[in-house]
């Protein structure tokens, strides 16, 4: 499927999005939105596992500043919860979502890997929340989720100073899980994304849900939904795994 805003292949059970409008560091404006939703209507009926990267030198560097302008208070409403909206959709795919960020990833951009369940990054890529240099603030899911990844003093020395970090920085912060080469990264995700196909792909969902929905759970309560959906791996998917390990060949899923 290709759009206005990205083109998207599927390769070995993996889609891959590539953000296409390296003339403006694939900005983020309202089309990208539209077009990223109907996606994932149709990967709905047909998940896989998913990249997501950029085209050029940038990841995505943030919202479109000149679609945003002449809003009204009524529109950046409007855009703000959209925008969440859209990313939670990604956060509530049942496979696991890759950010490949080549490079800048800045605002929305920065907020778009958030949304993301693992983060590569190349040794190239800026992370950052210029937001307040515009006198605006985030308005995708920063101002929640980024202390979430690097802590709160972190988070809000990257909201409040509006600087960029480099790669290097975004590991140390826990922002990203591991650093490659410029030219090495898209391979390196399919990688990535090789192992998690070899799983079962029941666990693989249940794994990432439970992960998700434990993170705002009291701890008790998490051990419980843990406990549950490891109980509910040998309904099914589960029994073929074991028996596979077992008779030391290859599971069939």
């Amino acid at each position: 499927m290709d759009s206005k805003t990205f083109h998207f292949e599927s390769q070995n059970g993996t889609g891959i999005i590539t953000l296409s409008r390296p003339e403006v560091l694939n900005a983020l404006n309202i089309q990208f939105f539209k077009d990223l939703n109907k996606l994932l209507d149709e990967l709905e009926k047909d998940p896989v596992i998913l990249i997501i990267t950029g085209t050029g030198k940038g990841f995505a560097a943030g919202a479109d500043i000149k679609e945003m302008a002449d809003m009204s208070p009524d529109e950046a409403l409007k855009l703000s919860v959209g925008g969440q909206k859209t990313f939670q959709r990604l956060e509530d795919y049942p496979f696991p979502v890759i950010a490949a960020v080549n490079g800048y990833a800045l605002g929305g951009g920065c907020e778009l890997c958030m949304a993301c369940d693992i983060r590569l990054a190349s040794k190239e890529a800026k992370f950052g929340q210029p937001e307040v240099k515009l006198g605006l603030i985030p308005g995708y899911g920063a101002t929640h989720k980024l202390a979430k990844h690097v802590g709160l003093g972190n988070a809000l020395y990257m909201l409040t100073t509006a600087v960029n970090i480099g790669a290097e920085e975004a590991l140390q912060m826990g922002l990203v899980q591991e650093i490659c080469e410029p030219e090495a990264l898209l391979e390196r995700a399919k990688e990535v994304a090789g192992l998690m196909g070899k799983a079962g792909p029941d666990s693989l969902m249940a794994v990432k849900s439970v992960c998700m929905a434990s993170s705002d759970l009291p701890y008790d309560e998490g051990l419980k939904l843990e406990s549950e959906n490891f109980m509910r791996m040998f309904e099914g998917q589960g029994k073929e795994g074991m028996k596979a390990f077992v008779e030391k060949r290859k599971p069939e899923w």
